[in-house]
């Protein structure tokens, strides 16, 4: 049986989950040499695919023309006129990407999708007898996807996927100082994967008393008011939040010295470059499956606590109530696994 030739791949959203989906496609594009790749996807995301040769980027406009089951029938005809596709694989498995890949199943078109582990993961941050080990990481499950379709799909080579960008001549000055670089990003999605914001704030406040400069990351409105409040308060730190588009953000995180992160999209941007990541896990966990892309073990900072995780996403409010996971992590644990990375 002849394989098929063009993979249609479905990621919706978040970003970091979209993020995760670039260097396996990379791999599989690597390794099989016949294929081509479509990844449909929110428009906003494309910067993550230039480059990659054979992969094209569709745009999904999910609150607009794409909106509900109407407006993804019409992202079907879309994708079904502009292109012939052989394969879906749906990387999402939500209402809106199994909705779409029906329209192709029933269509005829050979389709898999992934197998998220729920029962697994339930397992690992349930309250009473966890089973605490590390599962499939979402790289993988990716993976297995392309599989079941028949590509060659290995992993174990976790080169960085792009090389360092040109730096946007607004940040040129900052890159040409000979100091380190360090990103920080303190926000993530939930409170509860964030270490506690003024202690992040300490973390950064020491950091610039080394032969250092801080660059802040942050995305919502709320957070960029906070960070350019942390570059009014501190010398040597520099608000990088909604000064950028998103495609001279990541050219500016591929030259970073060293990207700090919580649980959250920039250590997936950052480690797309090879750029070196110190992550701060709370709730969360990394054997839940969502490291970045060649994550060093070694520049894990998380705390050792029975209740962890004590959910896959941490969407969950803590119920001891204390927050104990990110407490229990001093700011020198953080600053030290940054000097040492």
């Amino acid at each position: 049986m002849q394989l098929p030739q063009h993979i249609l791949v479905i990621r919706f959203s978040a970003m970091g989950d979209v993020a995760m989906t670039v260097p396996v496609i990379k791999k599989i594009l690597e390794q099989n040499p016949q294929l081509m790749v479509t990844v449909v996807s929110n428009a906003f995301f494309q910067p993550l695919f230039q480059g990659i040769e054979r992969c094209h980027f569709h745009p999904a406009y999910l609150k607009k023309q794409h909106k509900g089951p109407a407006g993804i029938f019409r992202l079907y005809k879309e994708l079904k006129s502009a292109t012939t596709f052989t394969a879906i694989a749906d990387l999402h498995s939500v209402l809106r990407s199994s909705l779409l890949k029906t329209f192709f199943s029933l269509s005829g078109f050979k389709t898999a999708t992934i197998d998220k582990g729920r029962k697994e993961k339930k397992a690992l941050t349930r309250k009473e007898n966890k089973i605490f080990k590390p599962l499939t990481t979402t790289h993988e499950r990716y993976a297995q996807v392309l599989r079941q379709l028949g590509y060659v799909a290995e992993l174990k080579n976790q080169s960085p996927v792009f090389p360092a960008q040109t730096i946007p001549l607004p940040a040129v000055k900052i890159f040409e100082s000979g100091k380190k670089i360090i990103g920080v990003a303190p926000f993530a999605q939930y409170t509860e994967k964030m270490y506690p914001i003024e202690k992040m704030k300490a973390v950064v406040q020491q950091l610039t008393y080394g032969n250092n400069v801080v660059l802040l990351f942050g995305g919502g409105e709320n957070e960029s008011a906070i960070l350019q409040q942390w570059e009014d308060d501190m010398v040597g730190v520099n608000n990088m939040a909604g000064k950028f588009s998103f495609e001279e953000e990541l050219a500016i995180i591929s030259n970073l010295t060293v990207m700090v992160s919580m649980d959250s999209a920039n250590m997936h941007l950052a480690a797309l470059f090879g750029t070196p990541v110190v992550s701060i896990w709370g709730a969360t966990h990394p054997y839940a499956g969502f490291t970045s892309w060649a994550q060093l073990p070694q520049n894990i900072v998380q705390a050792t606590l029975y209740c962890r995780p004590c959910s896959v996403f941490g969407n969950k409010p803590c119920y001891r109530g204390d927050h104990a996971c990110m407490n229990m992590i001093t700011q020198q644990m953080i600053v030290e696994k940054i000097t040492n990375s």
